[in-house]
């Protein structure tokens, strides 16, 4: 790979022009500042919409929030994750949303949750921002591809509804890729290190960082001071937030982390649903045929943009056009090839598709230049001289067409970026009345404890199952299927239910609880049935000790 120069973009000249007039007009004046922020309050109202809604801000939201918030709250009450409980993702979300989990010190842990998806929603938020930071210097077109699909990419909207992992797992990619790029270029040494520093954090937050780590560090390997300034980045970012958990419990964080992620037997999302969600088509009730030719038909356009724009200036994809093609190649890789997916998982490719397609795209345009010089930009300089570049109408025309779809597309699919789900409203006002505050409590899914501020118990002896799926896959292995054969498993349970006052479970209780006869005996000899008005859930009170 030839080597790069510092702070210089393709076709910026040292004293052209660009300088003087970047110099001349404030950043709140330039075009690329008014389109970042255009499409960041687009994304902050189509994200803030959906906790608006009844019930939902301090309701019950997802099965995972309550295993990456309750981990947060248990920290600030002095239960350790990995070593008093399982947890099976990094600590990077745990300790980013321990701020929030203060909250429930004094108010309560709804509330706490409710700080946590307002942050959450302004972290989405945040990376249309530094998605636009990162191809500023590509034109109009590029910013408004880039940070337009960024805010209105279902995916990334559905993803920050509550406290999940992927709205913070990629701001912290988009920041470690914002400091390792200056324009179409390397940055410096110094930058590299803090990106490597900034996608280590990523990986403490979701392990998927490493597909976006190990493509940068691939394109860097032709400088090893530079590789290794950032690899030290890397180490020190993903190691300072790990390391004093792993080391407090070594064999449970391995098993939680690693083992749990490698070991989830389950049954395989089908193909059509997959390619639904990455497509960005959730509102669409289409058939199987037509959601495999769409995906085809995205890919083939992101691959027919970069190789157009590559014969038609006669120059090779940019490191960072080659940058993000090859990430966003992965990312659908891994999103294909495992048998687990959710809804929320193509949040994660995002940034990179709408790069991979918005950086070549502006090439072959002509609009190559400094997106603060407007739309025609310096289209001139991205194509060779025997070559003419398109016509400024032609400019003009693609830059309003894609505008006017980033804000229409919302409309035209209906309920593709927030998709209902239920808030127990009604059945968290019985809980709070008939659980008393501080009592142990044992549910299958944390987040109805949460909203019902019935999470924090003062009984002793109490014993936490934040994530009753993670436990039987960390402690499972492979038998997470069978997990309660398992005696670590079983006698976990056992220990939870003989401490417990009450026993929450919803209808999925049987896939995350390693029910066993001895276990479904001691609950029915224990505990008797509330027959309370809780709509898909069922209270159980205990009776007797035995």
């Amino acid at each position: 790979m030839a080597e790069t120069t510092v702070g210089q973009s393709v076709g910026e000249p040292e004293g052209s022009d660009i300088d003087a007039t970047r110099a001349a007009r404030p950043l709140s004046l330039t075009p690329a500042t008014l389109v970042i922020a255009l499409a960041t309050l687009l994304a902050l109202l189509l994200r803030g919409y959906q906790l608006t809604r009844p019930g939902v801000l301090v309701g019950v939201g997802d099965y995972d929030d309550g295993t990456d918030f309750g981990s947060a709250i248990l920290l600030v009450h002095g239960v350790l994750p990995y070593r008093d409980f399982v947890t099976v993702q990094p600590p990077g979300i745990t300790l980013l949303m321990v701020p929030a989990a203060l909250l429930s010190l004094v108010k309560g842990t709804a509330y706490a949750i409710g700080l946590g998806r307002i942050l959450t929603v302004l972290a989405s938020a945040g990376g249309v921002v530094v998605g636009g930071l990162i191809v500023r210097r590509r034109g109009i077109f590029a910013l408004v591809v880039t940070c337009g699909l960024l805010a209105i990419y279902p995916g990334s909207v559905q993803a920050a509804h509550t406290v999940l992992l992927e709205p913070w797992l990629v701001l912290f990619c988009l920041l470690g890729v914002a400091a390792a790029f200056r324009g179409d270029q390397l940055a410096s040494a110094s930058r590299l290190t803090w990106s490597g520093a900034a996608l280590g954090f990523a990986g403490a937050v979701k392990l998927w960082a490493v597909i976006p780590a190990a493509v940068l560090l691939v394109i860097l390997m032709a400088n090893r001071w530079h590789a290794g300034r950032y690899l030290v980045g890397l180490a020190a970012g993903f190691l300072i937030p790990v390391l004093p958990f792993a080391v407090l419990a070594p064999k449970r964080f391995y098993d939680s982390v690693v083992v749990a992620q490698v070991f989830r037997p389950s049954a395989r999302t089908p193909l059509p649903y997959r390619l639904q969600q990455l497509t960005g088509l959730t509102g669409l009730h289409a058939g199987n045929l037509v959601m495999i030719i769409a995906a085809v038909v995205v890919i083939a356009g992101i691959a027919g943009t970069l190789i157009a724009a590559w014969l038609a200036t006669g120059q090779p994809p940019t490191v960072l056009e080659s940058f993000a093609v090859a990430t966003a190649g992965l990312i659908i890789v891994a999103f294909l090839v495992p048998d687990n997916f959710y809804y929320h998982y193509p949040a994660f490719l995002a940034p990179f598709i709408a790069m991979a397609f918005a950086l070549p795209a502006s090439r072959l345009l002509g609009d190559s230049g400094e997106a603060e010089n407007g739309i025609q930009g310096s289209a001139q300089r991205a194509w060779p001289r025997a070559l003419r570049p398109p016509p400024a109408w032609v400019r003009y025309a693609s830059v309003s067409v894609a505008a006017l779809a980033i804000v229409l597309l919302p409309y035209a699919v209906p309920q593709a970026e927030h998709t209902p789900r239920p808030t127990y409203a009604g059945a968290i006002v019985v809980l709070k009345r008939v659980i008393p505050p501080g009592a142990c409590v044992v549910s299958d899914q944390a987040s109805l404890l949460i909203s019902a501020d019935r999470f924090v118990s003062s009984v002793r002896g109490c014993t936490v199952v934040v994530d009753g799926f993670g436990t039987s896959y960390a402690l499972g292995h492979r038998r997470a299927q069978m997990a309660g054969t398992v005696p670590v498993v079983a006698q976990l349970w056992r220990r939870a239910f003989s401490a417990a006052q009450y026993v929450l479970l919803t209808r999925d209780n049987t896939q995350r609880i390693a029910w066993t006869p001895r276990l479904i005996a001691y609950l029915h000899s224990n505990f008797v049935n509330a027959n309370l008005p809780l709509p898909r859930l069922v209270l159980y009170v205990r009776t007797h000790r035995r």
